[in-house]
């Protein structure tokens, strides 16, 4: 896990967070629209320039958990949504949204809780988070997805997320794999989804970390 680095942005009627141990600056904050998030102001982010409902749904934008926001208004905070969606990003990481259960995800990162990006090139220096790395890494894999796996009854409860010593990541509970085109394309309650970046089922894993020499807790 990389060195703490937070940033609060006070406001009236609603405080938000920034945490840069999981951001990777997808820009979802900066390019809504209004004067919430301005990329050079200092600073960066003033909660009282939008309404609170307004300014919690752009920080629920944030597909890495890295924004979070408390209310001090009485509204309501953050829950989970009715469903635990994963995207295959193209080129990119896993996009986990959910109620989430990440092994090893410190208690002073709320953010994850709901809203994840996860490594799946297998060289991130954040494992099990997702930091970019994949960029330089040449990643190459369009986010499809072939299978189709097992309807579900339900869509909700806990995700749990944990990794396997050099090997996957082990999802747990109820879940639907999104393509990188945002079809839903795959359901179950159980998978083992590569993060070595070697899988030729991705995102899935097929072993290919043994072969690959893959060393990660």
């Amino acid at each position: 896990m990389s060195e703490k680095k937070t940033f609060p942005f006070p406001g009236k009627d609603l405080d938000v967070t920034w945490d840069g141990r999981t951001c990777i600056h997808v820009g979802e904050c900066t390019r809504a629209k209004g004067e919430l998030f301005k990329s050079g102001r200092k600073p960066w982010g003033e909660p009282d320039r939008a309404p609170a409902d307004e300014v919690a749904e752009v920080v629920r934008r944030c597909p890495t958990g890295a924004l979070t926001y408390t209310r001090k208004d009485g509204g309501e905070g953050e829950s989970a949504p009715a469903e635990n969606r994963i995207t295959v990003a193209n080129n990119g990481p896993l996009y986990v949204s959910g109620r989430l259960d990440i092994e090893g995800a410190p208690e002073d990162m709320p953010g994850v809780r709901y809203r994840a990006a996860l490594c799946r090139c297998g060289d991130s220096k954040n494992k099990p988070f997702c930091d970019n790395t994949h960029e330089k890494a040449g990643f190459v894999d369009r986010g499809a997805i072939g299978d189709r796996g097992t309807p579900l009854d339900n869509e909700g409860g806990t995700l749990r997320i944990e990794r396997a010593p050099d090997g996957p990541l082990l999802l747990s509970g109820n879940m639907t794999l999104y393509n990188a085109a945002s079809r839903p394309a795959w359901q179950g309650q159980k998978a083992a989804l590569c993060r070595c970046g070697k899988s030729a089922n991705k995102p899935f894993c097929d072993g290919a970390h043994k072969a690959a020499g893959f060393k990660a807790e």
